[in-house]
Parts: structure tokens; sequence; C-alpha cells
């Protein structure tokens, strides 16, 4: 005899959280309940936004919860009142405490960005390209009161290529962790999860980024500083001041050329590239941004702008306001 569907109550935000979500429903999985953040001001006008979840499940007519904290005891007793069988958590972005994580029938699972237990908390992605990981993954994981510490159901792998940025390797891992939620689901509902313990020993912490992790400081080798453009491209992409403007590096190069110059020197303007010197050898700057205006390659750039760069020019390193 099949068993019945799973009740499924689902929290996240961010359009990560929206994919995850989108593949459920094409998976026709049995959605109860949509938590996600409360509506926050937004764009020019700082209007009241929803988030992608929310917008999501409006198109499907699911009941939506907005809570601004899950430690309310009102909170807790109106999901209790749902009968859930499982809560899944995709960058929700609100602790859990203890008290929910206990009320669905087979606890709360995450799907959290990389291969536990490397890269626990907010910013996995960017970490893994920030350290010239050459593989990062998916995790489902049995949630518990620790951050990212629980009992690990399904890790699903992928590489790490030179050409990656955060918003490739993010894309990469939504299709891994939709694959791997809907094979958690499936085994939860056949009762063949084999949960692993993680081993603490070699756990990572993967912080959140500020604004000082997008300067650009020229005198650290070329790689390290193609690593940063990768890893904050396109969430915060890291920048640079030069003639009192602050512009983004949205693609690079590694160049084998050696120089002898100071570190964020201009050396030479081609066709496609600009090239500055770093601690051990040349950046070649392929697609950059000025401040209010959109991303360009750099041939585009010195056509309309010839004279903005000037080789022998240094570029800074001051932090951003």
């Amino acid at each position: 005899m099949e068993k019945p569907a799973l009740k499924i109550g689902f929290a996240g935000t961010p359009d990560f959280a929206a994919s995850h979500l989108q593949a459920l429903l094409d998976a026709d999985q049995n959605i109860a309940v949509v938590y996600t953040q409360p509506d926050r001001p937004a764009g020019r006008g700082k209007q009241d936004q929803a988030s992608p979840v929310k917008k999501l499940a409006r198109q499907y007519d699911l009941p939506i919860r907005q809570p601004a904290s899950l430690k309310n005891e009102d909170v807790q007793l109106d999901m209790a009142g749902l009968q859930l069988d499982v809560l899944i958590v995709v960058a929700y972005g609100l602790l859990l405490p203890p008290e929910i994580l206990g009320i669905p029938k087979h606890g709360c699972i995450n799907v959290h960005a990389s291969l536990l237990p490397r890269w626990r908390g907010a910013a996995p992605i960017e970490h893994a390209i920030l350290a010239g990981d050459k593989q990062s993954g998916v995790t489902i994981m049995q949630m518990d009161a620790g951050l990212d510490t629980g009992d690990i159901l399904l890790s699903l792998s992928t590489s790490i290529t030179d050409e990656d940025n955060a918003a490739t390797l993010t894309a990469k891992l939504i299709e891994l962790g939709q694959q791997g939620l809907l094979k958690v689901l499936q085994q939860i509902q056949r009762g063949t999860l084999d949960p692993v313990k993680q081993n603490d020993s070699l756990s990572t912490y993967a912080g959140k980024l500020g604004k000082q992790d997008s300067v650009i400081d020229w005198e650290r080798p070329a790689r390290e500083i193609l690593l940063q453009i990768n890893a904050l491209y396109p969430r915060a992409p890291a920048s640079f001041l030069y003639r009192d403007q602050r512009i983004r590096v949205i693609q690079a190069e590694l160049s084998n050329e050696k120089t002898s110059q100071n570190p964020g020197t201009i050396l030479q303007l081609d066709r496609d590239a600009i090239k500055v010197s770093c601690a051990d050898s040349v950046l070649l700057l392929r697609t950059i941004q000025l401040p209010g205006k959109s991303a360009m390659d750099i041939g585009s750039f010195l056509n309309g702008r010839p004279d903005f760069f000037v080789v022998g020019d240094s570029v800074k390193n001051d932090a951003p306001s």
C-alpha cells in the first residue's frame, strides 16, 4: 500500500531558496505552508518588497507565514497545529529555536551550499572560491541546535573551475540541491535515511562578508585577487579607487607576465584588457563597472573613454565609504 504524501513546510527567502521551492512544486510535493522573512524596503523608492519565495508561493496560492521571529509561542503553536511531517529550510535567514526543530514529525532538514563540515555559516559559496577550493557541493542536513552541525543525510559534489564565480557556482549548487532534496524526501518516505555525524575537527567557518572584503589589495598575489573577484560577483563585486571613483571589477584573468613595477600600477591598455601589476605578476581586467553605470568590457569602455585610464597611474586600496 502506497504511503500518503509527506506534509511539507518550506522556509526560505532569496532566489536560491525559491529555486528549491520550485523544484518541489514541479515534483508535485505536498507543500502545506511557506515561511519567509517579512517584506523589506528595497529599490530606489524603498518600498516594501516581497521575497522571491513569497512571490513564488503567491503564484501557487500557498499559505504564507512571515513571522519576525520563530521564538514567539503563538508562531510555534500555529506550526504545531499544521501537523507537518517535515520542515525544509533553505536560506531562510531566521534562527530556528529548539522548540521549532522538534515540531515536525521528521524534524527540520536544511539544504546547505557546501560540503559540510567545510564552510559552515552564512557565506559558504564565496568562501569556497576565496580559499581556492577545487570542489564544492551541497549537503542535505538534519538540523540541530548548532550552526550547520547536524547529521549529514546526503552530500553531492561538483568541481570549481578557474572560470567559476559566485553566480556560476550558485547555479551548479542549485541544481545539486534540487536533486538532493527530492532524493532525501524519498528516503524519508521510505524510511531509508542513513544519517552520518559530522567530523567537527574538519569544520571551517564561512562568516558574512563586509564592505572591506570587497577592496582589492594590489600588494597581494594576482591569483588571490582573481579569486576575490570571482568570489564576490555578483553580490558585492571587488573594487578599487581611481580618480575618486570606486570601480568594480566584474571579470579578470591571470597573466604569466612578470613585472618590477609597484603593485597597483596600470601597465598597459589593450583592446580587451587593462594590465595591472600585483605582488607577483600581472592581472588582466576584462570587464569593469563605474558607479551608476552598467558593466562594460574593456574594449567598449576604452572606445567611449579612451583617456580615462592612464598608463603609469596607480590604482588605490582605499576602503569603500
